[in-house]
């Protein structure tokens, strides 16, 4: 290998467990162990003095020290009131996730022998702009180079494209994983990987099942014990319930019935779960999720997809016999569990990957003929780019090692959909003040739109513009639907009239940023041009604090 791409790394950012992977030498995505020598990590951070401790050890350290463990971080992304404080300390979920990042990345490179800098890190289809923003602030604030932020069951799907890139296919990816469930349709081709809708709820996950566990056992030790106490009150009690209860989750999966056996003030109490009560009390649960694939599918029946080939299962949740039976019941196809651990962080990989060797290409293609892919686009001089590129691939390929039908595989184009709806305040004509969407939920990424507005009286000095972000999939809905995620003021000259033309472009990139322009546009052109950057997530002195401290603070 002649000249080294720069590696992008894909990390999956989980609820419960993350890891890291990377395309090997060979092409193929391989997920690094730790330093257990496991694929994945539990995502619990564990105060420890001036330290901190990330995975099993901090995991099992919550049933003696419950206070100091943080556990479902992922759940409180881009939430501002959140705040886990230790020893006079505040830490946003931004900064406690930066320590899950900073442990699988650290154990990666002492395995693979090299420094990581840069990153690709997945979140959920259902994310919104809040919790992108927050996922990509942990990234830097763990100090590393944050390429971009994708969605898990987009990576996925590029893992399952990988493994039959021949084939062509419409799936739906069904992923549920430890605190989160997404539902997305993927139309698989040849030269694409193309996402349809995506639906779901970031606050359903395997956590759910857990918790109806840890409610049962709680009353049958009520039960046993012929008392009213709430033995949740107490914390060393509460973990050890927790604990016991995803154990029990993954006994189900093999077994029909578990012991758990419940110490509490003096009482010791063996109680027998049977998997057929833990689905009876678990029901609802993946009935939701059957509803929000109801409702995915009636979106993609609107850009035009009635039908599909196969539904895949990711997520670690997925194992449990319940999920891959109710599916099978409802969509009359049996689901094919694929890779549930390591799939979206193999996606991640591949996605990082294609972006070092486009770049590579990219440069090829620049220094031969001295102009940018995009400049010999815009010629439309399909035979000059068609040859140019044929022979970089070559080169590329000599250059890096990887075959050419590999340097070929990376030009697969990935296209991605809004998973929200954004828009801004305005008035109807009966003055009653609504939400107009200017980009729709499943709207294909990237993307530009632009709405003119008018102004609301003669003489108005300013327009204030608040950003909206719903999940309405109607172009006009009502502010109660909606959260806002940022404002512009556009300063208006003197002497306008009422309903002067207010032109307002929302541009949204392939991660889901969104920035505004809005534009006067009689003579003066006065201009108002925003990133949205929420207020909910880490900025400013606190992000600044959070990265100095990163410098202080060990993890392990």
């Amino acid at each position: 290998m002649n000249e080294k791409i720069k590696k992008i790394y894909g990390i999956d950012l989980g609820t419960t467990y993350s890891s890291i992977a990377v395309v090997d030498e060979y092409g193929k995505p391989i997920v690094i162990p730790n330093s257990d020598n496991q694929h994945i990590t539990p995502s619990v951070v564990f105060f420890d003095g001036e330290n901190v401790v990330v995975g099993d050890v901090a995991k099992e350290s919550s049933k003696i020290y419950p206070n100091e463990v943080v556990s479902f971080v992922k759940r409180a992304m881009g939430e501002p009131d959140f705040l886990f404080e230790y020893k006079g300390k505040s830490f946003r979920a931004e900064e406690i996730s930066s320590f899950v990042i900073r442990k699988v990345v650290q154990d990666a490179e002492q395995n693979v022998n090299e420094k990581i800098t840069d990153v690709v890190i997945t979140c959920p289809a259902y994310f919104g702009i809040n919790e992108r923003e927050a996922t990509r602030k942990a990234g830097e604030i763990a100090g590393y180079n944050v390429r971009q932020i994708i969605n898990e069951p987009t990576a996925a799907a590029i893992a399952y494209g990988s493994v039959a890139p021949s084939q062509e296919k419409v799936v739906l990816v069904y992923d549920l994983g430890g605190g989160t469930f997404d539902i997305t349709m993927i139309d698989i081709q040849s030269g694409a990987i193309e996402v349809i809708c995506t639906g779901g709820d970031h606050n359903l996950g395997g956590k759910d099942w857990d918790d109806r566990i840890v409610a049962y056992l709680l009353q049958e030790f009520q039960n046993a014990t012929k008392s009213d106490e709430d033995i949740l009150d107490d914390p060393d009690t509460c973990q050890d319930l927790l604990l016991s209860a995803e154990k029990a989750k993954k006994v189900l999966t093999h077994r029909d019935k578990t012991p758990v056996l419940i110490t509490h003030g003096g009482e010791r109490v063996k109680i027998v779960l049977e998997r057929q009560k833990f689905e009876e009390i678990t029901q609802d649960l993946i009935e939701r999720t059957v509803a929000l694939t109801h409702e995915m599918l009636e979106e993609a029946k609107k850009k035009g997809y009635w039908n599909y080939d196969e539904i895949i299962l990711v997520g670690g949740a997925t194992r449990m016999p319940q999920v891959a039976a109710r599916v099978k019941q409802e969509f009359s196809t049996e689901p094919k569990v694929f890779d549930p651990d390591e799939a979206v962080a193999k996606g991640a990989a591949i996605y990082g990957w294609k972006l070092a060797i486009n770049e590579g290409m990219k440069k090829r293609v620049t220094a031969k003929t001295g102009k940018t892919i995009e400049k010999i686009e815009e010629a439309r001089d399909d035979t000059e780019l068609d040859n140019v590129l044929e022979e970089v691939e070559q080169l590329v390929a000599e250059d890096t090692g990887y075959s050419l039908s590999d340097i070929k595989r990376s030009k697969v184009k990935i296209k991605d959909v809004t998973s929200k709806s954004f828009g801004i305040i305005a008035h109807d004509s009966k003055d009653a003040e609504v939400v107009f969407n200017l980009i729709l939920k499943n709207t294909d990424v990237p993307n530009v739109i632009t709405k003119t507005f008018g102004t609301a009286i003669d003489d108005q000095e300013a327009v204030s513009i608040q950003i909206m972000e719903n999940d309405s999939s109607e172009t006009i809905s009502t502010p109660n639907q909606a959260i806002v995620i940022g404002t512009a003021v556009l300063n208006l000259p003197p002497g306008l009239e009422a309903d002067t033309p207010i032109d307002i472009t929302f541009k949204i990139n392939q991660e889901g940023r969104l920035e505004i322009t809005a534009i006067e546009p009689t003579e003066s052109r006065r201009t108002v041009r925003a990133v949205v950057k929420t207020r909910s997530v880490i900025q400013g002195e606190e992000f600044d604090t959070a990265k100095e401290r990163r410098q202080k603070i060990t993890v392990s």
